[in-house]
């Protein structure tokens, strides 16, 4: 049996468009979840009062979550179609989880945006999409869900897309690449099998849609950078750093070295799947076990590189940024909480540079005093120096050079970085 070409895949949305229900069903249609399964989790979502939040039941694995019917951490799953092998990342929708989401966007090839035609465009549609594209995401499939809600009617699945496209459009992205697809994830409509409640259907389902992504070239030519999500002491394996390759290749005996903490360590074993590679690749998700470390020396958010190329550690960075969501304005000493890869911390904002036309992205004349919500910007960003972090800039390695600015629940800004000042060791 060959191996099939592997994808990350995200499912992002307003809380309640049907995310994790897409994903069940999808799950179970594909028959990753047996009958039995589906029957236990249906009684279980009957007896908390949930009926119909059995396939949802499917990633919210975490029982708080279960009760509350809301999608808190990022879960993963792995399915097959006939081209490729996928993970879902299952993004949080609900906005006190905006964090899982950015973590969980940043390692997608591509996404599928859920929205509920009966509800149409939400505050999180926009959030989500916009993030998406900050975060480097240009392959989006559009799950127009919950059409069993408007009896299958095609006008209002028309005025919802022509809504959508149109916010699309403003945030840049090429809305002739977009997949449109009408879904019922609940009743099966248009999931992996074509629905017959919409003869004016002419599309594809969603796994067809899935189908059609094109895997991104792997950047195995560049330097190894691998970012870690999780830390585990494993009797008889160690220590196990688990996450992601994003560029070059980790190899067993590998010496590598962890940044920011400059830990040194001997890549002993590497799994994925329970299977032992010897070698893992951009977008591969692994966990790993490594010799000379110690679990209390490493935590989510270091980033791996090899000896004579160490991720980089920065004392402050040059970023383009977007305002998306300011209630009042931005200036000079705006202290938020940035997050990047899987990490977050204090950033200062010591310049404005320049402020850019949003629709040509020609500088305007001018140093600017403030931003506000609509902005686009050039800034200077400096960190805390107790707490060191690795960024690098976008053109180099752009899962390490998108970032995303949070402050008052919400997020305020995304942008990329253009230039970076190392820490002094």
């Amino acid at each position: 049996m060959t191996k099939k070409p592997h994808l990350n895949i995200v499912f992002i949305g307003h809380v309640d468009a049907g995310k994790s229900t897409t994903v069940g069903r999808l799950l179970y249609e594909t028959g990753v979840i047996s009958e039995q399964m589906l029957t236990r989790l249906k009684d279980e979502a009957a007896k908390i009062g949930k009926t119909t939040f059995e396939f949802a039941f499917v990633m919210d694995e975490l029982k708080e979550e279960r009760e509350r019917g809301v999608t808190i951490d990022i879960s993963h799953r792995e399915f097959e179609s006939s081209k490729y092998h996928y993970t879902i990342i299952d993004a949080p929708g609900h906005k006190d989880f905006v964090k899982n989401m950015i973590t969980g966007t940043s390692q997608a090839d591509a996404a599928v945006l859920v929205i509920s035609v009966k509800d149409g465009v939400q505050p999180q549609t926009k959030e989500h999409a916009f993030l998406a594209k900050v975060l480097g995401i240009n392959q989006l499939i559009i799950n127009m869900n919950k059409m069993d809600a408007v009896n299958y009617d095609q006008i209002k699945f028309n005025n919802v897309k022509a809504e959508t496209e149109k916010l699309l459009k403003g945030m840049g992205y090429k809305v002739e690449n977009i997949q449109w697809v009408a879904t019922s994830s609940y009743k099966g409509d248009n999931i992996s099998k074509k629905s017959e409640n919409m003869p004016w259907y002419a599309g594809q389902t969603i796994l067809q849609a899935l189908d059609n992504i094109t895997i991104p070239p792997k950047p195995i030519d560049k330097p190894l950078r691998l970012s870690v999500q999780e830390v585990y002491s494993i009797t008889g394996h160690g220590v196990v750093p688990v996450g992601e390759v994003k560029s070059g290749k980790l190899l067993v005996n590998m010496p590598v070295i962890f940044m920011p903490s400059g830990k040194r360590g001997e890549v002993k074993k590497i799994e994925m799947h329970h299977q032992e590679l010897t070698e893992a690749v951009p977008g591969d998700n692994i966990g790993f076990n490594v010799k000379g470390i110690e679990k209390k020396d490493i935590k989510r958010g270091e980033v791996i590189g090899p000896i004579n190329n160490p991720p980089k550690v920065a004392a402050e960075f040059t970023a383009q940024i977007v305002v998306l969501n300011h209630p009042t304005a931005i200036s000079v000493g705006y202290t938020p909480v940035m997050h990047i890869h899987t990490t977050h911390f204090p950033g200062k904002i010591i310049e404005l540079v320049e402020k850019k036309d949003p629709k040509t992205g020609q500088p305007i004349p001018g140093k600017p005093d403030f931003l506000k919500t609509g902005d686009v910007a050039i800034v200077k960003i400096q960190l805390d120096k107790d707490k060191p972090i690795v960024v690098e800039k976008f053109q180099e390695f752009p899962p390490f050079g998108r970032f995303v600015i949070r402050d008052m629940g919400q997020t305020v800004a995304a942008g990329i970085v253009l230039d970076v000042i190392e820490k002094k060791q």
